[in-house]
């Protein structure tokens, strides 16, 4: 019997997980070698024919969050940069399979060596788009996976998530991958344990592995005592969890009688069709990024979009933020290629070089707001002129509704935390609304490190005296000045972390709806 091997990576998705082992190694797939070029050409167009229909396919029983990744592929596969270099190469005597395959691998290498986190994790997808339009190729089909099987191997595509029935659990286990993969992101919505960055490990493990996804760590066979003493953990995990789902009918309130808003983050206005209004305090964050894909949304777009999700939360309050693209959320049309996009032309910053855009979008705030309770917040301000310009423009637009005859009304305007010349310098802003802490952006600027990056992953820590101390002051200083302090990152949503948000004074967190539970039971754990 082979010795216990333990290994050690990120969590991506908390969770436990035994099963068995299902290798993600490609299978080497067989391709016919067709008769002439045209052939050949033919071949590939057809293979990315069927690869786009199955996208589609997927998409029409698909959640907006999955069906954002799919249309993302699907984007992919209809741009003639990404094919040309392979029909290139079959009018120089390559076959359709090789070709594809080759322009391909060059793509993926180029996202894989990037220095940017975002781009590294979108080489996944760019994965699961060559091995679709292979399959079609070959037309073999893939082997399936046991029930409840731990998936391992390199990455996983998208499209395998969504092809997979997790009900009868199972999990995944990355040497590599990323928790800002698409894929990662599902498992998270979905409740599918999931650990990425384990590393250098054996290239096909067989037998049954023991998924640690709530500590991120994986044991390859397993002793009979290593599995009693993680079905203890796993045990455990599962009764906390129930436990947690008694709270979510509850208001948040600490050991000692504190009251803590817990409102939740959406990213389309159909997330909230899952979610019962009376479970939590309102929206905390609305991002609008999902609006931006493939083309500018025009005003009535957007304004549909928000009046939808105010009327859903009735008189609870809805925070919606102005675009935030760049960074690691590129938008056609809109956002520039730069070598550091995360410190670059990104959220404020290119909404106000971007004025006809950002303008678009406040009108339809503007005449949203009369049917809720609307907040509005800036991205990624740095210093107060940004966040003069932009309320100006709000005035602006306001006043031109108003000669037009539009109903509208000028909403709280506030600024996300997320720029530490904000957190160290709070007092130039005594003017704005509200303060709503960006964890993720604050805390990987104040220690340098991202934290999707398994190099330096230990070095991202909200709960690091740097980042609570900024916390504490701005949530101190708007106590002083009567302006409401929040925090919309994902810290709010981890039970380890909320004790010290709660120590640095914060009375309102923001989390994912699918955190929302774990969340207040965390709360009701705290003594202050």
């Amino acid at each position: 019997m082979p010795e216990p091997l333990r290994l050690q990576g990120i969590s991506a998705s908390a969770g436990y997980a035994e099963g068995p082992l299902f290798s993600l190694d490609r299978a080497a797939t067989h391709y016919t070698v067709k008769a002439t070029v045209a052939d050949e050409k033919a071949a590939l167009e057809t293979a990315i024919g069927i690869a786009t229909g199955r996208l589609g396919g997927l998409i029409e029983t698909a959640d907006s969050e999955a069906a954002g990744i799919l249309e993302f592929q699907i984007a992919m596969l209809e741009d003639d940069a990404l094919s040309s270099p392979a029909f290139a190469a079959i009018a120089s005597g390559q076959p359709a399979d090789a070709a594809w395959l080759r322009a391909l691998d060059a793509e993926i290498a180029g996202y894989e060596t990037s220095d940017q986190d975002y781009f590294r994790a979108r080489a996944a997808d760019l994965r699961d788009i060559r091995d679709q339009v292979l399959r079609a190729l070959s037309e073999d089909d893939e082997s399936t996976a046991p029930a409840g099987a731990i998936f391992y191997g390199e990455d996983l595509a998208p499209t395998r998530f969504l092809e997979t029935d997790w009900s009868s659990g199972g999990g995944i286990a990355l040497k590599a991958g990323s928790a800002a993969s698409h894929v990662a992101m599902l498992a998270r919505s979905r409740g599918v344990p999931m650990v990425v960055g384990l590393g250098v490990a054996p290239a096909n493990p067989i037998g049954v592995a023991l998924l640690d996804a709530e500590h991120g760590g994986i044991v390859l066979s397993p002793s009979p005592a290593e599995i009693e003493t993680f079905r203890r953990s796993s045990s455990s995990f599962a009764a906390r969890r129930d436990k947690a789902e008694t709270y979510l009918a509850k208001p948040a309130v600490t050991k000692a009688g504190t009251r803590v808003q817990v409102q939740v983050n959406i990213a389309d206005p159909s997330d909230v069709d899952g979610i019962d209004i009376a479970t939590c305090d309102g929206i905390g964050l609305m991002r609008t990024e999902f609006l931006f894909g493939k083309t500018l949304p025009d005003e009535e777009t957007q304004y549909r979009a928000y009046r939808k999700v105010l009327e859903w939360a009735g008189k609870k309050p809805v925070t919606i933020r102005t675009v935030d693209a760049g960074g690691d959320k590129p938008v056609p049309g809109f956002t520039v290629a730069e070598a550091n996009p995360f410190l670059g032309l990104r959220g404020i910053r290119l909404s106000l070089a971007r004025p006809e855009v950002l303008r678009v979008q406040i009108r339809a705030l503007l005449r949203a707001a009369v049917h809720g309770n609307l907040k509005v917040m800036f991205p990624m301000i740095a210093v107060a002129d940004e966040y003069a310009r932009a309320a100006a423009l709000f005035t602006e637009e306001q006043a031109g509704l108003a000669a037009r005859g539009f109903a509208q009304k000028m909403p709280p305007l506030g600024i996300m935390v997320e720029v530490p010349s904000v957190a160290i310098a709070p007092e130039a802003f005594a003017d704005v609304a509200f303060f709503s802490i960006g964890s993720n952006d604050l805390t990987q600027y104040v220690m340098a490190a991202a934290r999707d990056n398994t190099a330096v992953a230990h070095l991202n820590s909200v709960r690091h005296p740097a980042v609570l101390r900024l916390i504490a002051s701005v949530t101190a200083f708007g106590e002083e000045q009567k302006i409401p302090v929040s925090l919309c990152g994902d810290a709010g949503g981890d039970p380890a972390s909320i004790p010290a948000l709660l120590e640095a004074g914060l009375r309102d967190l923001s989390v994912a709806p699918a955190q929302l539970a774990m969340a207040k039971a965390a709360i009701a754990d705290v003594p202050v």
